[in-house]
């Protein structure tokens, strides 16, 4: 076994750092050993694979053809995480989290809030890091070359951990009041929060309000555990585990790019069909879903451009966005988004609409006997897109159902002629999917089915993604 031949074709000692989650020192025990850890055989086999090496999984011996230098593959960049640390007695444990990342390869670049230097020092963080801490949004020597949107530019992730209640609250809110949370505003790069509090804090309806509104734009959270706090009591609010908060890092760092250069339209909400100046059709569909896909889809790497109907969300960052209220204008938007990879349709498009000479731009006057409304069919947006001239690679419609659920939305899979559904059972009305946070999916494509377990909007939203990289993988 040639171990410094498969580690240049992993992509260099950082990389098999990164594969194999070790630090350089193992790696080099490693080249004096000559072989690799048993556990690591499978993962580097796999690596090899996807670079198109094919190789014995016992031996992982290269094919002398891959011998030569000029096989040999550039090494990655190792990815940057910019670290924010604010205020809380967890603020010491970030120092363990600067060198675990570190051993990984990763670097760490860090943000100290005012708060966070009552905690810990800014020469301890340094110390650790082997870069300069940034703690002043009005550094003139920093700020000289507008230092706020480097460190938030060159980021890979941006993790807040600990973060307490307060920068969550400001974060959400937008604010730019420090160089931490201007940092967090200026970035394009996803964001890993480790939440860190009392657990009445934690639980307080504000706080979870905001934690819904974050995770809503695509923010992902670690943590926090429960158990005992520093202030005494038991409960939710615990600062996860150093390495909890390393692995979570590590799947998003991992997911960075899997979908770069794809380009993916989805709708997402309802739609509004006015039947007179106040009046509408329309369903419950809150948007969640379908802005949790774009956002996981941003994570990948992809171009996203999500079409919304009328929702009370924030489109998540990095997204192209078209706002739209009708059937008809989500349909125009749809294919005007064209050509893309992958189309999604997870809007709630409303069947019917008022025909339109049946709509009154004024209000309707309450009479001794209703109005008698004359409906139309709306288009069928997801059957357009399946047949559509430019076409998409994957067209991905839901099916909201109220019984039967597999089978009707295996019967909408072949009558839109789209590629996958993923359908769900509406059959509680309000109280079942539509605004919840929480989703179950039947998994529904020409060749299988799968159910899915009941998961939050965003693991479902994570998993599909998943499934999107592997079918255009295969291809």
């Amino acid at each position: 076994m040639n171990i410094d031949n498969i580690i240049n074709h992993l992509g260099g000692t950082a990389a098999t750092q990164i594969l194999l989650g070790v630090g350089p020192s193992a790696v080099s025990n490693y080249r004096m050993r000559g072989a690799f850890p048993e556990y690591a055989r499978v993962k580097i086999w796999q690596a090899l694979k996807a670079r198109g090496i094919h190789v014995d999984p016992e031996t992982l011996n290269i094919p002398e053809t891959l011998e030569s230098s000029e096989c040999r593959l550039t090494p990655p960049k190792p990815p940057s995480l910019l670290l924010i640390i604010s205020g809380g007695i967890a603020a010491y444990k970030a120092l363990e989290l600067i060198r675990r990342s570190k051993d990984k390869g990763w670097h760490v670049q860090v943000i100290l809030t005012k708060s966070g230097a009552e905690f810990i020092t800014p020469l301890s963080v340094s110390a650790l890091s082997g870069k300069k801490t940034y703690t002043d949004l009005f550094s003139l020597n920093d700020e000289a070359e507008m230092g706020h949107i480097k460190l938030a530019r060159g980021a890979d992730l941006v993790v807040i951990a600990p973060a307490t209640a307060n920068i969550i609250a400001r974060i959400t809110q937008g604010m730019a009041d420090d160089l931490a949370t201007t940092a967090v505003l200026a970035t394009n790069a996803p964001i890993l929060i480790a939440p860190a509090m009392n657990p009445f804090m934690w639980g307080n309806a504000a706080t979870q309000n905001n934690v819904a509104q974050l995770q809503a734009r695509g923010v992902r959270f670690i943590g926090p555990d429960h158990g005992d706090t520093a202030c005494g009591e038991d409960g939710t609010g615990r600062f996860a585990e150093t390495m909890a908060i390393l692995e979570a890092a590590e799947q998003i760092l991992m997911g960075r790019g899997r979908l770069m250069g794809k380009r993916v339209v989805i709708t997402s909400g309802p739609t509004h069909e006015a039947i007179d100046g106040v009046r509408y059709i329309a369903n419950r569909s809150s948007g969640k879903q379908g802005h949790a896909i774009a956002a996981a889809l941003i994570r990948a790497g992809a171009d996203v451009h999500l079409i919304s109907g009328p929702v009370n969300l924030s489109p998540p960052v990095g997204a192209s966005v078209t706002h739209v209220t009708t059937a008809r204008e989500m349909l125009a938007a749809s294919e005007a988004a064209l050509p893309a990879d992958v189309m999604i349709a997870a809007a709630a498009v409303a069947d019917w609409r008022v025909a339109d000479s049946h709509v009154s731009e004024k209000k309707i006057k309450k009479y001794a006997a209703p109005p008698q409304l004359n409906l139309t069919e709306n288009p069928d947006i997801l059957a357009i897109i399946s047949r559509h001239s430019a076409r998409p690679q994957l067209v991905i419609g839901f099916a909201a159902e109220t019984e039967n659920v597999a089978s009707q939305a295996a019967d909408k899979l072949k009558s839109k002629g789209c590629d996958w559904i993923l359908a769900n059972d509406v059959s509680g009305g309000a109280d079942s999917v539509f605004g919840d946070e929480d989703n179950e999916i039947c998994f529904i494509t020409s060749m299988s089915q799968a159910q899915w377990p009941r998961m939050t909007k965003t693991d479902v939203a994570e998993r599909l993604t998943a499934a999107i990289v592997k079918e255009l993988a295969d291809d």
